[in-house]
């Protein structure tokens, strides 16, 4: 679809209108077979079950509305016709989700329902509703939100209240005029939903846009750099980034876009926004860099296209945006070889290397003795774990703070006050941790404690020439004012939530914070490399410094990658390849002061 008033799709005319030549469509054949083979698309199935419970769900929610109606005095009548509707929108939406994957959807309903009513009346509805196994609120997120799961299907419930009497089946969301009245976060819900109708009415093949953007989805989350709440981005924003390659190259096969994908993203002159089309003013508060200081703030400003304009890159923080960059190289030069046909597209898709990278990491462990506290108290901490890598950016012997993009769910049970105190601490007793729920049946004193842990990789840097002397790295003051903001929140409850900051090194990682045997596996290729180096005597000089250098950082897992190396073996220095190494090369750290534990 060509816009009207310049004959493309897009701020700028396409870089190529051309075809696609025989090559980029071999790849695009091969890219689809390993999609597949990599099982990002659904079964019939799980399609059919998704689609019953978004119909339950529509079912409960005019009842909820119904329920709200009644209370407020309305009639039965009007009650019955005050309306209440679903609007998907997020992958399911633009027709990229796969197994096991959220469903985003917003809960649009008249005037007279409010938040209130959402967080409280609907929140209880799910708990009650059949095959309902989490329901969680956070409505204090910048999104407020509910996170829920229905017959294994997990849903995202957003919120907006219109400044309409009742919700008519035909609403378009799209119509400008819906937004008058409606407060920030209301507007922010709605963004969602008329966001990716506009990306869908902007790109010029949409079965390339999705077959391109499952790529990226999957490859963004096997170098763990999906997630918006912990500096990345997510999923709208990877949509608007594939969206707008699309636009440059509107004739290209699936594999070509993604080939440009790479190339196009690493050289991007960042903070030059990515726009889909020209920005529309309006009484409401639009992005405007030149207005607002917040705005030129944004490293990486991906505005969406639909009025009110917004930033969905407004988390990213200077460590983020580095490790996303380097990503970007290595794609480029990973698909460049596919292209060559030195390299085949499992290499693309090969997983990250975050708990073998560092030396030293920051573990953040929520913890409750109650599953739905535990839930919300959780998802709160998780949400301001941005606030603490970036006050960790301002630490001088700090070269990066690399945070994970999601926390790890378990469950302890506990048969002393003393051990669920560990527990808390993320200091697990070995017999808590083998114990079962059978174990601490009718025991008096027994508590079960469920914990999330959130980890940020710690990247030091190398001592200066000539310095002497131990060092040590002061983290004190980022994880006490860290622990301070999170304990601020209005629904903190001292007697059941604990938060404990610990720094741990890469040897005592938790378990399961690793795949079955992959450390095993790591270890032992790291004790044949080890072989090999010792039988190694007679080498030159310059490789076996590399290796001595390499040896002092934990080892990480060998490429399955088939691709050619690159022809010169001296490091870029802001390669992220090279930053554990430089960080553990010089001892860089002989003593670590954090906060107390909370």
């Amino acid at each position: 679809m060509a816009s009207a008033n310049n004959g493309y799709l897009g701020v700028t005319p396409p870089i190529s209108t051309a075809e696609s030549n025989q090559r980029e469509k071999e790849v695009t054949t091969t890219l689809m077979e390993e999609l597949r083979r990599q099982g990002v698309f659904e079964s019939e199935d799980e399609s059919k079950t998704r689609e019953l419970v978004l119909g339950r769900l529509a079912s409960l929610i005019n009842k909820f509305v119904r329920r709200v109606s009644l209370q407020c005095g309305y009639s039965e009548a009007a009650a019955n016709t005050a309306g209440g509707k679903i609007y998907t929108f997020g992958s399911y939406r633009l027709g990229v989700h796969g197994p096991g994957s959220d469903i985003d959807t917003l809960v649009v309903v008249p005037r007279h329902v409010t938040r209130e009513h959402f967080f409280g009346i609907l929140e209880e509805m799910l708990r009650e509703m059949e095959g309902v196994t989490e329901v969680s609120g956070v409505p204090e997120a910048y999104v407020p939100i509910i996170k829920t799961e229905i017959s294994g299907v997990p849903i995202d419930l957003l919120f907006a209240q219109l400044n309409l009497p009742s919700i008519p089946d035909d609403l378009d969301l799209q119509d400008d005029n819906l937004l008058r009245n409606l407060d920030d976060q209301c507007v922010r819900s709605m963004n969602g939903s008329r966001v990716v109708n506009e990306i869908l009415r902007l790109v010029p093949n949409v079965a390339v846009f999705r077959d391109a953007l499952r790529c990226i989805k999957l490859w963004a989350n096997r170098r763990a750099i999906y997630s918006n709440v912990n500096g990345f981005l997510g999923g709208v924003a990877w949509a608007m980034l594939v969206a707008r390659v699309c636009q440059l190259y509107p004739n290209a096969v699936t594999g070509a876009v993604v080939s440009r994908f790479f190339i196009i993203m690493h050289r991007w002159s960042w903070p030059q926004p990515v726009l889909l089309k020209a920005i529309e003013d309006g009484p409401l508060r639009v992005w405007n860099p030149r207005l607002y200081p917040q705005d030129r703030n944004h490293r990486m400003p991906i505005i969406t296209p639909a009025y009110p304009s917004m930033c969905a890159t407004h988390n990213v923080m200077a460590s983020t945006q580095q490790i996303m960059t380097e990503e970007f190289r290595r794609g480029s030069e990973i698909v460049d070889s596919i292209i060559r046909g030195d390299a085949e597209w499992s290499s693309l898709f090969e997983k990250h290397d975050f708990f073998f990278r560092y030396k030293f990491y920051l573990q953040v462990v929520a913890s409750s003795p109650d599953l739905d506290i535990q839930n919300k108290w959780s998802g709160t901490v998780e949400s301001k774990m941005r606030q603490l890598v970036m006050r960790l950016e301002f630490v001088d012997a700090l070269k990066l703070a690399h945070p994970f993009i999601k926390g790890f769910d378990n469950v302890y049970y506990c048969l002393s006050e003393e051990e669920s105190q560990a527990v808390s601490r993320g200091e697990i007793p070995e017999a808590a941790a083998q114990r079962t729920k059978e174990d601490i049946s009718g025991k008096e004193g027994a508590i079960t404690m469920h914990t999330t842990s959130y980890f940020v990789g710690l990247s030091i840097k190398p001592k200066e020439a000539g310095a002497t002397g131990p060092r040590k790295l002061d983290i004190s003051y980022p994880t006490s004012e860290f622990t301070k903001m999170v304990k601020l929140w209005e629904k903190y409850d001292e007697g059941t939530m604990s938060l404990a900051v610990r720094h741990i090194k890469h040897a005592l990682l938790p378990d399961f914070v690793f795949e079955k045997g992959e450390r095993e596996a790591v270890a032992a290729r790291s004790t044949a490399g080890k072989k090999r180096n010792r039988s190694s005597k007679d080498s030159p000089a310059p490789p076996a410094k590399r290796l001595r250098t390499v040896s002092n950082a934990p080892v990480r897992p060998s490429s399955t990658s088939t691709a050619k190396p690159p022809a010169s073996t001296t490091p870029h220095p802001s390669s992220m390849t090279e930053l554990p190494h430089s960080a553990q090369s010089s001892d860089a750290i002989d003593t670590m002061v954090i906060a107390a534990s909370a």
